[in-house]
């Protein structure tokens, strides 16, 4: 594809592509840029180059000469050939292995946590609430949590939802709301 890049054409001000995360938010990223938006298509396929590094940029590189014929088709092929780097979905599930440790301050164990909420996909309000307090250690903040979950469940019991039992141990609070979580 034949092109001359503009002269007052400025490289992508973005991070490079270096092959290891998905290759979706760097191709998003790129084609978010203002400056791309009036630019012909053979110049969007000379300037994208510009936001690679690494092996990405290996990887253009070994690319046979006259084998992209429009920025839709280098943009397919990018993506093909990065596409096992994309994020893997996470679901609630993969809340459950996020425990309190025995000597872990709760200010840590809550980023810890609160990083994998992140991570999941319209996470309901009343998983994160249960699996928030069956990965903490016993101590006040649990204490306190549990009420306010058995004062959520309570409400939820008037309008005909699941049949929860208030109660102060964690041991028994597992058993009676997360019976999935024992082994």
């Amino acid at each position: 594809m034949k092109a001359k890049v503009p002269r007052n054409f400025k490289s992508p001000d973005m991070d490079r592509y270096d092959g290891t995360i998905d290759p979706k938010h760097h191709f998003s990223n790129f084609k978010s840029r203002r400056y791309l938006a009036d630019v012909s298509d053979a110049t969007r396929c000379k300037a994208f180059p510009m936001t690679l590094t690494k092996a990405a940029m290996k990887w253009f590189d070994s690319l046979p000469p006259k084998s992209v014929t429009s920025f839709e088709d280098l943009s397919c092929k990018f993506l093909m050939r990065f596409s096992i780097q994309k994020d893997k979905i996470k679901h609630v599930p993969s809340l459950l292995g996020v425990k309190q440790e025995v000597r872990e301050p709760l200010r840590d164990y809550m980023k810890r946590f609160n990083k994998t909420c992140l991570e999941i996909q319209d996470l309901p309000t009343e998983a994160v609430i249960m699996v928030l307090v069956n990965g903490l250690r016993e101590g006040p903040f649990f204490q306190s949590i549990s009420k306010v979950v058995f004062v959520y469940k309570d409400r939820t019991l008037r309008h005909g939802h699941r049949d929860t039992k208030p109660c102060l141990s964690k041991e028994t609070w597992t058993k009676t709301v997360c019976p999935k979580t024992l082994n």
